[in-house]
């Protein structure tokens, strides 16, 4: 079957079956499997465990794929069985042919006889992953060599599972997938706390200000590693309706705290003649949707962090995807805050940004759901959200979540030209490094709302994991930048 002739359902069968016929142990353990007992199969994988019994030995595998292994059953008839069982060891990679057959042993349907056996990759006494359960901590300090535990195999599972239902939720809903850029010369939040990108040298030239004369420098001015791709995003709202960005992001806050990271990653769509409320269903139903799709796919994955990391999570889950989220405003939020009996902190007033202990009250012991609170102080939020009509608050929202508290910050962007000038100038932003921005209200402006997700956050949430650089590969934080 060659050229023309071959339509693309051939040529990925003919891909698939090209990578050596080898079979992913997910797919064996599969209950609609297309592999049936007594066929050969081919696995490959890194050895969790190995019991010698002498004449034969028990070998279990795990390539990835799942969260389960396989049992290879190896026994003294196999060529070379003393010098492969001298070779093997927990951490080593192995190719397995064998046949499928059917397990006594509680806990696995189906195991391999082996008929063939080569060590790939052998792994020295030194392995460091000899026991079966290590400190999160422990596990941060070989980030190379985790993914091969079964909690953050699971992580690295989950994470693909949401960053995959993200697109799928967007996509159906007819949103656009716009890349924006990594390297900004603007700070969305105006806070300043930002990774400078140049490529100066110590001792670069200083003008008569003493200043850093950026003259010489690649892109001739200061350039950042972008804490949000929103700014860049609205402008391709404003031209094509409906967008999102799926990026790294970036803040050099020195924040060493389990909430925390240098780098993560953000999920943010932008639409077009839209408000407030427009972007509240938005943020309600995405969450609705992934969370959904997690439980339907990787439940045996989560259940994992249901019986160790945080009981009753599934059930956690099925809560929120069930009933709808609670929507109240800040001045009603403060006024709970206030009412309660709890005693805080941080002293609850009009006027504060709330703090988690405050956003962890409302979602756990008020509401005990997910919460939308809206229309902040405009005084507290960045310069771009719109004014409301009262003049002291700003069309903004929060979305809570228990355990978390703030998973999302969204709100309708400010359309009217004169009003963003005054608060941008009022935020002491340079207006010529936002012209652009201005002129997406100049020429053809129109209502837009949008919102903000930390992917890390969504994952910690799904999975009750308490520490965020467990959720991401290789994590980014004050004095860490190791791998």
């Amino acid at each position: 079957m060659e050229g023309r002739n071959c339509s693309i359902e051939d040529i990925c069968k003919q891909q698939k079956e090209g990578l050596n016929m080898r079979a992913l142990i997910k797919h064996l353990h599969h209950e609609k499997s297309s592999h049936k007992i007594g066929d050969h199969v081919l696995v490959m994988g890194w050895v969790r465990t190995l019991r010698d019994q002498k004449k034969f030995a028990f070998i279990e595998i795990n390539d990835g794929s799942c969260l389960a292994n396989i049992q290879v059953i190896a026994n003294s008839d196999l060529e070379n069985f003393s010098e492969i069982l001298e070779k093997v060891a927990t951490g080593a990679s192995l190719k397995v042919n064998g046949v499928l057959v059917e397990s006594p042993g509680k806990g696995q349907k189906v195991e391999i006889h082996a008929k063939q056996i080569e060590i790939v990759g052998q792994c020295d006494s030194s392995y460091p992953l000899q026991k079966k359960r290590h400190s999160f901590e422990f596990l941060r300090s070989i980030a190379h060599l985790r993914p091969r535990t079964n909690s953050l195999g699971a992580i690295a599972r989950i994470r693909n599972a949401l960053a995959m239902s993200t697109h799928r939720f967007f996509q159906e809903r007819d949103f656009l997938y716009v890349n924006t850029p990594i390297i900004t010369a603007s700070d969305c939040e105006g806070a300043g706390e930002l990774f400078q990108v140049t490529s100066l040298k110590e001792g670069a030239s200083k003008n008569e200000r003493g200043q850093t004369d950026y003259s010489e420098d690649f892109f001739e001015k200061p350039v950042f590693l972008t804490p949000s791709g929103q700014l860049n995003a609205e402008a391709y709202a404003l031209s094509h309706s409906n967008v999102y960005t799926f990026g790294p992001t970036f803040r050099a806050e020195n924040s060493n705290t389990s909430r925390h990271l240098a780098e993560f990653w953000m999920v943010e769509p932008e639409m077009a003649f839209a408000d407030l409320q427009d972007s509240t269903k938005l943020a309600e139903a995405y969450l609705k949707f992934v969370l959904s799709d997690l439980l339907d796919k990787h439940l045996k994955d989560l259940e994992l962090f249901n019986s160790f990391i945080a009981k009753g999570l599934v059930e956690k889950l099925e809560h929120v995807i069930k009933n709808p989220f609670e929507k109240i405003s800040y001045t009603e939020a403060v006024q709970i805050l206030e009412k309660s009996s709890k005693k805080f902190e941080f002293p609850v007033h009009w006027g504060i940004d709330l703090q988690s202990e405050h956003e962890r009250y409302l979602t756990e012991e008020h509401f005990k759901k997910p919460l939308m609170v809206t229309d902040y102080p405009k005084d507290i939020k960045a310069f771009y959200m719109r004014n409301n009509e009262d003049g002291k608050t700003c069309a903004a929202v929060d979305v809570l979540v228990p355990q978390m508290g703030e998973i999302i910050g969204g709100a309708q962007r400010e359309e009217r030209f004169d009003i963003l000038k005054q608060k941008m100038t009022a935020s002491k932003l340079n207006l010529e490094t936002y012209d652009w921005y201005l002129d997406l209200r100049r020429f053809g402006g129109a209502p837009h709302a949008g919102f903000g997700l930390g992917f890390e956050r969504l994952i910690q949430y799904a999975t009750g994991m308490e520490n965020i650089r467990d959720v991401i590969p290789f994590p980014r934080s004050p004095k860490h930048a190791d791998f």
